[in-house]
């Protein structure tokens, strides 16, 4: 396992009594200008945080829909609420309408299903609820830093990687997936540099990647996303590593807007373009990336930054948060059981 730790503790789940608990993450909403921790209480602020991105990043949204299954389920519990079942899944429902395009938040809050489902007293599946989010919780880190030391093994010595958006610990529980393959790279070569697009409309790349690298005290280059084909042809850029929030059966991927405009520059240049993703991303129920739901957000993301307009009034604006890139672009997926082409990801779920 790789010796390179993290001093980011993304969500975690804070046990306040018997059968009570908080889920107490970082406010990204607040970085670089300040690094806070908040309590998140009820369904209702886990909703608003997921949907509002204090919580961001596909597997840490997976771990905090799985916390707010459990909040949710305190909840009822104190108003001995007598629908409890009915109720919960009615929160699980709630909570999985908060953001559409990661697949991580359905994979967890069916993981919480099942869990209700089993059935029981209020109080013991409330117990069992907790445990698992919990569980799912330290899961996370450990499978991080697989998919990591199985993306190290890719990079070579002194290279320059390439990241859009930010897949690091902040996305996560804690580690990251592709800054997960930059620690462990840098773990055993600390001659790796990280260069890094600011990923528009909402700059996580240019706040929260470069954020995470400086904090660790990984070398990083913070480029406009236009600038990733200047690089690239100068030959400055080794390869590309990017995370994914959703990943269909035949490797077609979702990942924050411009990363597909980043994969064809790079099968241009013959940079190798990879993903990072625990397997919990993969959806194997669609066939390709023309089944996966686009999240559109708001105008004022695009038309307003640091609380001011810079385009003028009237003018019309789409903003989808994703686009998908294809299979034929992507050189290889590194999971926590190893590294695969687009094409094989059945092979993950084969076992039993």
């Amino acid at each position: 396992m790789s010796e390179f730790h993290s001093k980011i503790k993304t969500v975690e789940w804070v046990k306040t009594g018997d059968l009570k608990g908080v889920s107490r993450m970082v406010d990204q909403t607040l970085i670089p200008y300040e690094y806070k921790k908040v309590d998140i209480t009820t369904t209702q602020q886990m909703y608003d945080a997921i949907k509002t991105m204090i919580v961001r990043g596909a597997p840490a949204i997976g771990i905090s829909g799985a916390h707010g299954v459990a909040l949710c389920a305190i909840e009822l519990l104190e108003k001995d609420e007598q629908n409890f079942t009915d109720e919960l899944k009615k929160g699980v429902e709630y909570l999985n309408s908060s953001r559409p395009t990661a697949v991580n938040l359905s994979w967890a809050l069916n993981e919480q299903l099942k869990i209700i489902e089993k059935g029981g007293t209020k109080e013991q599946i409330t117990k069992a609820l907790i445990e698992n989010a919990i569980k799912l919780e330290n899961e996370d880190i450990e499978i991080n830093k697989k998919i990591g030391d199985f993306g190290a093994q890719i990079v070579p010595k002194g290279a320059t990687i390439l990241t859009h958006c930010n897949a690091g610990a902040l996305a996560t529980v804690g580690y990251g997936t592709a800054l997960g393959v930059v620690r462990s790279a840098y773990a055993k070569d600390n001659t790796i540099q990280v260069f890094a697009d600011e990923t528009r409309p909402r700059q996580q790349g240019a706040r929260i990647t470069t954020f995470e690298l400086v904090e660790d005290g990984i070398p990083v280059t913070l480029i406009t996303d236009g600038m990733c084909s200047y690089f690239m042809k100068k030959g400055m850029i080794d390869l590309v590593v990017v995370g994914a929030d959703r990943i269909a059966a035949n490797g077609d991927t979702a990942n924050k807007i411009g990363t597909c405009t980043v994969a064809i520059a790079a099968k241009y240049y013959n940079v190798p373009f990879y993903i990072a993703a625990p397997k919990s991303t993969i959806d194997m129920s669609i066939k390709s990336g023309d089944e996966i739901p686009i999240e559109l957000r708001s105008e004022e993301e695009v038309t307003i930054i640091n609380g001011k307009r810079i385009c003028a009034e009237g003018v019309k604006v789409i903003n989808p948060s994703f686009d998908v890139t294809p299979n034929e672009l992507i050189k290889g997926i590194i999971t926590e059981e190893g590294i695969f082409k687009p094409n094989e990801l059945h092979k993950l779920f084969m076992k039993s």
